[in-house]
């Protein structure tokens, strides 16, 4: 297969679980029906996003992959739409937290479960008050067909030119970043959509890989969420893209073969210097 059709989605959420799983399979459906084969839902798309504050009653929310109601219900539609769906959760493992993905299949089941790897802790994203560091490690899953390798990222991960260059030597054809942010309450002339949006395009640019993003929308208690939701190609070029308002579906058709006949042309794989790199896996 040398085309796959992808989507993102953009929408704002609310403390209803059972609404906001509505809103998201509908554009789900949308998506299908403008032919994707993967769709990527926003980060934590189950509720508001909690981690602005620090409750220990908000724990309770979690549940394991298997008794998820954000994970069945997008299993269900993968199962019904013969789709890939990236799904985020708030997962409970024992006593342990992680902030999650479930990547569920076309037919329903859920191939793996990554636990994000880089947790944030700032006014606002006060994320390791909530969820472990993930013990996954990074992980891809086999896509529409088996050379179209899905790399995920949740989030945070996705500022790290590590994980997306770890993800493509596991044999990643796509990257995909699930995301939820928006203003920062500490200072609020501070706008990071623009770096937000560059550091991913990095990543594609310096990997040769095509990136999607979904980010949510809407305000929740002080904090605003900026969207600009995105799908660039292999060069970094955006292809489809929201501002910070839209609701809606993002879909392209990405080209992996172009893409791949341009990685082995830009030399980057071919000439990396491992040897040289210790020092960056040297906690000093």
């Amino acid at each position: 297969m040398t085309q796959i059709t992808v989507a993102a989605l953009q929408l704002a959420f609310s403390n209803d679980i059972d609404r906001n799983i509505a809103n998201v399979s509908e554009l789900v459906r949308e998506a299908a029906g403008k032919g994707a084969q993967v769709v990527l839902p926003p980060e934590l798309f189950e509720g508001e996003y909690f981690c602005r504050v620090e409750d220990e009653g908000l724990f309770a929310t979690a549940r394991p992959t298997a008794s998820h109601p954000a994970v069945t219900s997008m299993q269900a539609l993968a199962a019904e739409l013969r789709i890939h769906i990236p799904t985020s959760f708030f997962e409970a493992d024992g006593p342990h937290f992680y902030n999650s993905l479930a990547m569920i299949g076309p037919d329903g089941k859920v191939a793996g479960v990554y636990r994000k790897s880089h947790i944030p802790d700032g006014p606002g994203y006060e994320e390791k008050y909530y969820f472990r560091p993930g013990n996954t490690g990074f992980k891809v899953w086999d896509g529409p067909a088996s050379d179209a390798t899905l790399g995920v990222g949740i989030c945070w991960d996705q500022w790290y030119p590590e994980t997306a260059r770890t993800m493509m030597l596991m044999g990643a054809q796509l990257l995909f970043y699930p995301t939820a942010i928006g203003s920062e309450p500490y200072d609020a002339d501070l706008d990071t959509s623009r770096m937000w949006r560059r550091a991913m395009i990095g990543h594609a640019v310096s990997n040769v890989v095509p990136v999607i993003a979904s980010n949510r929308i809407g305000t929740e208690g002080d904090q605003r969420f900026y969207g600009h939701s995105f799908i660039c190609d292999e060069w970094g070029d955006i292809l489809a893209e929201f501002g910070g308002e839209e609701t809606g579906v993002l879909t392209a058709t990405l080209d992996l073969d172009r893409a791949r006949k341009h990685r082995a042309g830009m030399g980057f794989f071919r000439d990396r210097r491992p040897e040289l790199y210790r020092r960056m896996v040297e906690d000093v």
